[in-house]
């Protein structure tokens, strides 16, 4: 059966990935799990043996443990959103609230300090990157997620904990982790490439930050008026084709 809500946490996903709050800082990432220096990562030609080995093994790890997260926030909200279930109302409120104030942040309409922030964290030595150590950075950037990661979230995790069952909030959140990191996995097995491509896209990251904002504004407003189940009703009698799916 055709369900809105996965296709909306597999493009949010994407989108986040490409949002100006996480494409730039991708290629410290790549040279962090990559055990190499930016110079190394960013030279023509062939790279040093097992650089690009490290990078998709870690980076895999890496998206585990974002992964993780996302899991047991959907985990959470779901159970809290059982707990309070005669508060369903207030609590679709808070969540279509917090949504249209980033998506107002990301239009210019509201700047708001600390949404401007981005997760860092000192590199040491990036040699001794292990396995191990690439699950824990991946749980500690989703820990710290970013504003543009907040967004798109707090919609996801919304939506998630209003499933029928805990089991298809979790899937939710699952499609959404997937979608927001495997890019990262596709690009440690193409770095070269990908660096070039994420210069050249550099330029239309404002591009996308508005239309975040644009996207959050309209889903805040699905969340208020409790209209995504009928958006996937609507689509499924407009296009007979998602039936099949």
């Amino acid at each position: 059966m055709f369900d809105v809500t996965i296709l909306g946490a597999l493009a949010g996903g994407l989108i986040v990935f490409f949002s100006p709050c996480v494409l730039p800082i991708v290629p410290f990432y790549l040279s962090y799990m990559a055990g190499a220096s930016m110079s190394e990562i960013s030279a023509e030609g062939e790279m040093a043996p097992g650089v690009r080995k490290r990078a998709f093994f870690a980076s895999i790890m890496f998206s585990l443990g974002i992964i993780t997260v996302f899991v047991l926030l959907g985990a959470a909200a779901y159970g809290l959103s059982q707990t309070f279930r005669s508060m369903q109302t207030e609590f679709r409120l808070f969540a279509a609230t917090v949504v249209l104030i980033m998506g107002l942040h990301f239009l210019g309409v509201l700047r708001i300090g600390f949404l401007n922030r981005v997760f860092q964290m000192e590199a040491g030595n990036t040699k001794n990157m292990s396995v191990l150590g690439a699950y824990v950075v991946g749980f500690a950037f989703a820990a710290g997620w970013t504003p543009c990661v907040g967004g798109v979230l707090t919609a996801v995790v919304f939506t998630a904990s209003t499933e029928s069952t805990a089991l298809e909030g979790l899937v939710l959140l699952l499609v959404f982790g997937v979608a927001m990191t495997a890019p990262f996995v596709v690009a440690s097995l193409f770095i070269g490439p990908f660096l070039r491509f994420a210069s050249r896209f550099r330029q239309h990251l404002p591009k996308v930050e508005k239309a975040m904002g644009v996207l959050m504004i309209l889903f805040a407003m699905l969340i208020a008026t409790d209209s995504v189940n009928r958006i996937a009703a609507w689509m499924i009698n407009t296009f007979p084709v998602f039936q099949n799916i």
